[in-house]
C-alpha cells in the first residue's frame, strides 16, 4: 500500500508541476517608464536577491498574455504582476522610481511563502 501511495504521489507531482514565483512585466514600445525601469533596475535585476527569487518575464501588453490568472488586465505600462502557482499575488502599477520600487517589490514578495533553507550536510 505504502509502495502505491509513493507512485500516485510521484505521478500527481509529474502531471501537475509547481510553477515558482515570477515577476511579469507589462510594456510596451515608446513607453517612457518602461524605458526608464530597464536603465534604472532592468540591468541589474536579476542579479538581485529580488530577481532570483521572482525571475522577470517580459510581456507586451499588445500582444499574447501567459496562461496565468490575473485579477485584471494590465492597462498601463509598465505594470509589474507578480505570479506564484500561475495565480497574480499582487502588482505594481506604473513605475515609481528606483527607490519605490524596491520597497513596493519587498512588500508583494513578503506574501510568498518563505523559500526553503537549504540545509548543510
Amino acid at each position: 500500500m505504502r509502495y502505491l501511495i509513493v507512485a500516485l504521489l510521484l505521478t500527481i507531482t509529474t502531471v501537475l508541476p509547481v510553477r515558482a514565483a515570477e515577476l511579469l512585466m507589462f510594456e510596451e514600445e515608446w513607453c517612457h517608464w518602461c524605458e526608464r525601469w530597464n536603465d534604472e533596475i532592468g540591468v541589474i535585476y536579476h542579479k538581485t536577491d529580488e530577481g532570483k527569487r521572482a525571475p522577470l518575464t517580459r510581456v507586451d501588453i499588445h500582444g499574447t498574455f501567459p496562461d496565468v490568472d490575473l485579477a485584471l488586465r494590465p492597462q498601463y505600462t509598465p505594470t509589474f504582476v507578480l505570479i506564484e502557482n500561475g495565480r497574480e499575488i499582487g502588482r505594481i502599477e506604473g513605475y515609481p522610481g528606483e527607490d519605490f520600487f524596491w520597497g513596493l517589490l519587498g512588500r508583494l514578495l513578503e506574501k510568498l511563502p518563505a523559500p526553503k533553507q537549504k540545509t548543510g550536510t
